[in-house]
């Protein structure tokens, strides 16, 4: 976890997929701190004024977390490729955007790029205590670079798959366990099989008090061989595709 206290107002920018636990960092970071922690939903904010006007409603110890920032358009890197279109373009605009557009127009939601920097910039300058601002996103190609440079976003935090290190410390919380025979066999699989952390944890405890530790382990090392074939037929069908592409 990052090294937050004392260390007053933060960026904290996370990189993640879904199911690799972001909500559950965010969760750990405020108990840690004793923080109260806000959901701040941008598409049911109305304008600038009612985001500012929501940053002054916070607490001085609290993490404001803006989760899948790169679903608003108006805040993605896209503001010179829009300007550069011509009138042709903007006839053919694919259904994703004007599902955007329209979804805007209905929530009435007018929160700008340079709202938000101002929102975010506001924060650190004139707000006192400390406070937190965490961004989540999936595609971080998709995010103007002013929203993320260093400086607004102090620390840029990638969340990856579970690795066999990060499964010992779930082991050890949900079965109580330091090693077991059947932890060879899980390191070699997971060395091979990308599996979230959430899915570790799902494998991992117990389905009803029957069920001992040998028994969820051996759930996992079937999940893990499941998800290993799968990512082999998917690998074989991508291989099988490349040639007729080629031919094309």
């Amino acid at each position: 976890m990052p090294e937050l206290e004392g260390r007053g107002n933060e960026g904290i920018f996370f990189m993640v997929l879904q199911g690799l636990g972001k909500s559950t960092m965010i969760a750990a970071m405020a108990n840690l701190l004793n923080y109260d922690v806000y959901d701040l939903e941008l598409t049911a904010v109305r304008d600038n004024t009612e985001l500012r006007k929501l940053l002054i409603e916070t607490t001085s110890k609290s993490i404001i977390v803006i989760e899948d920032i790169d679903c608003s358009l108006e805040l993605t890197g896209q503001r010179s490729k829009k300007e550069e279109r011509s009138a042709d373009e903007d006839r053919e605009k694919t259904e994703t955007e004007t599902r955007k557009e329209h979804h805007k127009e209905e929530t009435g939601s007018r929160v700008t790029l340079s709202g938000l920097l101002n929102f975010i910039d506001g924060i650190w300058s004139a707000c006192g205590g400390e406070r937190i601002i965490v961004f989540t996103t999936n595609y971080v190609e998709k995010l103007d670079p002013a929203l993320i440079r260093r400086g607004r976003m102090d620390k840029h935090v990638e969340l990856s798959y579970c690795s066999f290190e990060a499964f010992k410390v779930l082991s050890r919380n949900y079965l109580r366990l330091e090693s077991h025979p059947l932890f060879d066999k899980i390191e070699s699989l997971m060395k091979e099989t990308k599996i979230t952390p959430a899915d570790v944890a799902e494998s991992l405890m117990p389905k009803s008090p029957l069920d001992d530790a040998e028994k969820c382990l051996s759930h996992f090392i079937q999940a893990l061989e499941e998800a290993k074939e799968a990512a082999e037929g998917h690998a074989g069908e991508d291989a099988a595709a490349q040639p007729q592409e080629n031919s094309h």
